[in-house]
């Protein structure tokens, strides 16, 4: 009865996988909120879009927008207002260095592991808006072992039909026995399919609503709506190709010194000017 044994093997790969996705499931819906009532500021649309890389990107690309700061589409970041308007721009601010330039990758990263996010996501996380660190992934992961698990109960069920042994079992009658720990995945994930897609690392089911009525409605002026579409969206949706290709760089290249920096003027006559630098 080799067949029973393979048959055991699905059924506990499926219930074991079934039984963490409920577990993550239940669970999200615990951090549940009725956020009727709290509107979201760009800042924590951004962090319950895309965590908090997306609230340095945001912050980012909000000052380069009000020419308070320099992206060039080389990868570097120029200082030209040193006074932050917020807790988030300081911080961009103070990532970027006392000399005002520096390389946007690591301003990025530092901006991202601030105090100024961390608390951001307290306060998310506190109003039920957000996933608490530790349940992040695991609706996720809990779709992915299910989805791991279903691919494993069709392999120990070919397994189980095509290596020949003796049993006393028709083989349709077998194919049956496995088609329900595969029944068993398929609908555990159908229902999370429809109950709390799309699977969110950031956002909890309320903050994904908020999310939706944010989309929907993104502001009455153009600028706030830009700024919502990237806190949303990503660097994505951007829409200046500069601008856009100051993000792409990711390593050092050994590229001028921002100082070195030079544009041609519109006219075109071979005439150049120095970027601006800090003023204090």
């Amino acid at each position: 009865m080799f067949w029973v044994l393979l048959l055991l093997l699905a059924w506990a790969a499926a219930g074991t996988a079934c039984t963490r996705l409920c577990l993550a499931a239940v669970h999200a819906a615990a951090t549940d909120a009725d956020a009727r009532g709290h509107d979201l500021t760009l800042y924590e649309a951004a962090f319950l879009s895309g965590g908090p890389r997306r609230v340095a990107d945001l912050t980012l690309v909000s000052m380069a927008r009000q020419r308070r700061l320099l992206l060039a589409h080389t990868g570097w970041a120029t200082v030209v207002d040193p006074r932050g308007r917020d807790e988030m721009e300081r911080t961009v601010i103070g990532a970027i260095g006392p000399e005002g330039q520096s390389r946007i990758a690591p301003v990025r990263a530092l901006a991202a592991s601030a105090e100024a996010v961390r608390s951001l996501a307290d306060r998310l996380v506190d109003a039920g808006l957000a996933m608490p660190a530790g349940t992040r992934s695991g609706i996720a992961a809990g779709v992915r072992q299910v989805r791991l698990a279903a691919v494993t109960v069709v392999a120990l069920g070919a397994i189980a039909l095509l290596v020949p042994a003796p049993s006393e079992m028709p083989r349709h009658l077998v194919a049956l026995w496995f088609a329900l720990p595969l029944a068993l995945t398929l609908s555990c994930l159908a229902i999370a399919r429809m109950e709390v897609h799309p699977y969110s690392p950031w956002a909890s089911p309320a903050g994904q609503r908020l999310l939706g009525t944010l989309t929907r409605h993104p502001g009455r002026t153009d600028e706030r709506t830009y700024l919502t579409s990237v806190a949303v969206r990503g660097i994505s949706a951007i829409g200046e190709p500069d601008l856009r290709a100051a993000f792409a760089h990711r390593e050092p290249h050994h590229g001028p010194h921002p100082e070195e920096w030079r544009e041609e003027r519109p006219g075109g006559h071979g005439e150049e000017h120095r970027r601006p630098h800090r003023h204090d």
